[in-house]
């Protein structure tokens, strides 16, 4: 059995007795983000009979994921799309019937900038977050000096490190591709994903498949080379045969809020409680769980623990201390978003690309600009378009929560210098999100497999949520069905 198949009655002594139903289960979920909604929805699933409460401390379901429609623009406000060779955000979505409302990014605007000397120019064709899969636009590119694309074109040549020690990623491309290459290229690119200091980000616990690149090809060009030559071929074989194929990354033609409130949707009448925070929870003599919530206790065979790590562990160290303190030693940063819309001719640059990154040798104060109406034609009205501009992070933290009458000016010039931008914008606005980035540090996954051996000692408990194994919303939602599954026993692979 999978794990998105029912729960079979062999998991429940009660149910093989002859004669006796099985009893009604009582399950808790904490938090209503993504992983949370994944979860309780799973639960349905996969015991429809089961009492579900979701308890959630703020006032909507959902967490970062939140769409604003305000002046003819459509505003994401924390993510706005999800990669589709990760598979579960397009599984669920399709589960849900919204199969029919993904939208694919521009095929006219498939481009990424780097900002260099103040001035935005493209990202080599190939270059794949860390590496090249071609040599000639890594050859004619501006972004990096003679001696840089000679340093970064000879990582065919040396030689890999086989041992299986983690590693940080400034470490990792350094070593493999050059200082200048890792400043002007890699760096940015992953900051704008992770929002993290380089110098302490695991290679193992988010871009692993480049180190296994390396020890398994000798070389991240050859790997890749090699890799790309497969996908042309696979792409070849799947042009003649029919079903929807999908650009990397996906969105939601009403924005990513249409995904909540279909999950939302699907609970139990009065199963989602907004307003109510988890205070206290306990294991119970005969493995169940009470929960505290406003004042009051409730008990629960089980819990998916999907609120976040920080909040996690204060809640779990009573129960186990270890457990609580590793919880505690993911560390977390924050950004914030800043929304600006203009009119299309108030802006002096072409803007035929989905954004631009900017490398920290540049001093900015952002760390990328999303070209929003590029990416998705449908967030603008016509004859304007719309930026999300993200700052703060690893580089930054105190700018999350930057008052702003602040930020938005602060941004709004440093927009204006870089896409040359005229006027005043028709809309802005910013959102903040501080704590809600973990970050992956060195070690990483040795820390949440200890982390994940110890909840496992707890009978009827699971985490989920994006401190452990992916920060993306598939991983997100992969965590949460896990979760789910977990702790209803259902069997088959995770």
């Amino acid at each position: 059995m999978n794990e998105f198949s029912p729960a079979s009655d062999q998991n429940d002594p009660m149910a093989n007795a002859v004669g006796l139903p099985r009893p009604v289960r009582h399950v808790a979920v904490v938090g209503a983000g993504i992983a949370g909604l994944a979860a309780a929805h799973r639960v349905t699933q996969l015991d429809p009979a089961c009492e579900l409460v979701v308890f959630e401390a703020g006032d909507r379901a959902g967490g970062v994921l939140w769409t604003v429609h305000e002046a003819g623009f459509q505003v994401e406000q924390s993510a706005d799309n999800f990669i589709t060779t990760v598979p579960y955000g397009l599984e669920l979505c399709r589960s849900l019937g919204l199969g029919d409302r993904l939208v694919q990014t521009n095929p006219a605007c498939r481009q990424t900038y780097v900002v260099h000397r103040g001035r935005l120019h493209k990202l080599p064709d190939g270059f794949l977050m860390m590496a090249p899969t071609r040599l000639w636009p890594l050859a004619l590119t501006p972004l990096l000096s003679p001696l840089g694309k000679l340093r970064a074109g000879l990582e065919y040549f040396i030689p890999p490190r086989l041992d299986d020690a983690d590693e940080s990623m400034a470490a990792f491309v350094r070593r493999r591709l050059g200082r200048e290459a890792f400043d002007r290229l890699v760096e940015p690119l992953v900051s704008a994903v992770y929002a993290a200091d380089l110098e302490r980000l695991s290679v193992d616990a988010t871009l692993s498949r480049f180190r296994d690149m390396e020890r398994q090809h000798g070389s991240l060009i050859r790997a890749l080379r090699r890799e790309m030559a497969a996908r042309r071929k696979a792409r070849r074989e799947a042009e003649t045969q029919s079903g929807a194929r999908y650009s990397l990354f996906v969105t939601l033609r009403d924005g990513l809020s249409s995904l909540v409130e279909a999950l939302v949707a699907r609970l139990p009448r009065g199963a989602l409680r907004l307003g109510s925070p988890v205070e206290r929870l306990a294991p119970t003599p005969d493995g169940r769980w009470d929960v505290w919530s406003r004042g009051r206790s409730e008990r629960f065979d089980a819990v998916v623990m999907a609120a976040p790590a920080h909040v996690a562990g204060p809640l779990l160290t009573p129960v186990d201390r270890e457990l609580g303190a590793g919880l505690g030693q993911i560390e977390h940063s924050g950004t914030a978003i800043v929304s600006l819309g203009f009119r299309t001719d108030q802006i002096g640059h072409p803007l035929r690309g989905m954004g631009a990154v900017v490398p920290a040798a540049e001093r900015s104060p952002i760390l990328a600009v999303s070209f929003s109406s590029r990416k998705y034609v449908h967030r603008a009205p016509e004859g304007h378009d719309i930026f999300r501009v993200f700052v703060g992070g690893a580089r930054a933290p105190e700018m999350a929560e930057l008052d702003d009458s602040r930020l938005v000016p602060l941004v709004l010039a440093e927009l204006r210098r870089l896409l040359r931008i005229q006027g005043e914008p028709v809309y802005a606005a910013a959102a903040h999100w501080p704590r809600t980035m973990p970050q992956y540090h060195v070690g990483h996954r040795a820390r949440v497999e200890e982390i994940e051996r110890r909840a496992a000692r707890l009978s009827g408990l699971a985490l989920a949520g994006n401190a452990y194994r992916g920060v993306g919303l598939p991983d997100c939602i992969h965590t949460g069905q896990q979760a789910a599954a977990r702790v209803l026993g259902a069997t088959g692979s995770a």
